[in-house]
């Protein structure tokens, strides 16, 4: 299968997940209103004496999307368990990578929509300056999006065949998730603060590397998942 019918695979893949969650709507606004429940707590719970609003704001920002994120991970496969649906993804034409690509890419909207919601709360709540950088933010968020959707799908893929699956893919995703979240919270707490962009370079060439390694390690393992 060329590249074209592969890209052609997972859009239509994609455009078929996202339109099941667009009927229904039951993962987004779990994962929509998670989001705000914690950016509300943390921002209330804190201390204003003792930590500044630019302090708490990047931690509490990664920490709301990364659970927020997972609550969307978990329905990435669900949806083919149901009659053994997966099945007839494996038995059709579509190659493993144009499934891996089109179920990354449908997760990729669906966390990305819940962040773009969740952001404006944050500004407004934690009243950080990032209007001037907002730009440098946003690539921030997608890079390490990406890196955390494609290692969340390939876990998925793994994790629906348990019987907890929901408990154990957090379980599993976390310590994955270290070195990106803790490249993105730093870059974030730069950004939120003004630093030069000198400052940046090298953390977001580390994020920018973990993204690469974990997307084409996990699309090279998806196969071998696939297939058991």
């Amino acid at each position: 299968m060329g590249s074209y019918e592969t890209l052609r695979v997972a859009l239509a893949i994609a455009a078929k997940d996202l339109l099941v969650e667009q009927r229904t709507k039951t993962a987004f606004f779990s994962s929509l209103v998670f989001a705000i429940l914690v950016l509300t707590i943390l921002y209330f719970a804190r201390d204003a004496t003792a930590v500044s609003d630019l302090d708490l704001a990047p931690g509490a920002l990664w920490v709301t999307f990364t659970f927020a994120g997972m609550l969307g991970l978990n329905r990435a496969f669900l949806l083919e368990r149901e009659n053994r649906a997966v099945d007839g993804l494996r038995l059709s034409p579509a190659t493993p990578t144009g499934i891996f690509l089109g179920k990354v890419l449908g997760n990729l909207v669906f966390v990305g929509v819940v962040e773009l919601v969740s952001l404006p709360l944050f500004i407004l709540f934690y009243d950080v300056p990032i209007w001037r950088q907002l730009g440098l933010l946003l690539l921030v968020i997608f890079l390490a999006t990406t890196g955390f959707v494609a290692v969340g799908t390939l876990f998925s893929a793994i994790v629906v065949r348990t019987r907890f699956s929901e408990v154990m893919l957090p379980v599993l995703l976390l310590p994955f998730l270290f070195p990106p979240i803790v490249a993105a919270v730093q870059l974030t707490r730069r950004i939120v603060a003004l630093r030069p962009f000198d400052e940046l370079t090298g953390w977001l060439s580390m994020l920018a590397a973990f993204v690469v390694i974990f997307f084409f390690l996990s699309l090279l393992l998806f196969e071998a998942i696939l297939e058991e």
